[in-house]
């Protein structure tokens, strides 16, 4: 019973900080604590069978869809809706690791280190093999405007914005896409290329309420796919999440500081 304290704790600190912004009510107070114990009530009513079953599908459903949708974006003045939705971007992670990791133990997530130099390696080769793809694909399909060399290009900078998106964009997704949902479904009908292309396909049409363009974009999904195949593969070869996470985080960058 005591997996239900960390929803309790995971709400306390998001409503905290939503009262720091000005930006607390009760129906955002309720609504954050059914975000968080509903995936809890369904991991506890899974506590008898060995992960992964259909059960864990629907606490990754219950983790992911909310935030996919913005659900309750209604009660969270405009000027704070930023904030909070990395705020809950944040206790969706931190509250799937405790189920999956502690509570459910879910093998195969590679939350850890790396365990060996191939990981670089597996990350520089599936770079080299997707870059060049997205790129001339991105083009061609107007998602990309025209390269542009980086503005003050200072490794400095650069190297921190790389950081930046590691911690707050490749790895998040990387533990939601391939440590749970890749890892699920290889798990649950075996590690082949029908499982890597659902993943990827998965990770895809998760874009597709994503801008710049209009939406339903078509364009971020099929770019989005190809680049989740290549994450998938590299997370399959690798003994850390953190080698996909890092490939995700080197593509993202390039696609920013140059396009």
């Amino acid at each position: 019973m005591r997996l239900f304290a960390i929803p309790v704790v995971l709400s306390a600190a998001f409503l905290a900080f939503a009262a720091e912004l000005d930006a607390f009510s009760f129906p955002l107070a309720a609504l954050i604590l059914a975000y968080t114990l509903l995936p809890v009530t369904a991991a506890y009513l899974a506590r008898d069978t060995p992960p992964p079953t259909w059960m864990d599908f629907v606490i990754i459903a219950l983790l992911w869809f909310p935030l996919e949708f913005s659900v309750g974006h209604q009660f969270i003045p405009k000027q704070a809706q930023s904030a909070l939705h990395l705020a809950a971007y944040a206790v969706s992670i931190l509250l799937g690791l405790a189920i999956f990791l502690l509570f459910r133990r879910l093998s195969g997530m590679k939350i850890n280190l790396p365990r060996s130099g191939r990981d670089l390696a597996n990350l520089l080769v599936g770079f080299l093999a997707c870059a060049p793809i997205l790129i001339a694909l991105g083009r061609a399909i107007g998602f990309l405007p025209p390269f542009h060399l980086p503005v003050q290009p200072s490794v400095m900078r650069i190297g921190s914005q790389y950081l930046i998106i590691l911690a707050a964009t490749a790895l998040p997704e990387e533990i939601l896409f391939r440590g749970l949902i890749q890892n699920c479904i290889a798990q649950k009908f075996g590690t082949n290329i029908r499982t890597l292309l659902l993943a990827a396909f998965i990770f895809g049409c998760a874009h597709l309420d994503n801008g710049p363009q209009a939406l339903p974009n078509w364009r971020y999904m099929i770019l989005a796919t190809i680049a989740g195949v290549a994450y998938g593969k590299v997370f399959e070869k690798s003994s850390s999440i953190l080698a996909s996470a890092g490939l995700h985080a080197l593509v993202d960058l390039i696609k920013h500081i140059c396009f």
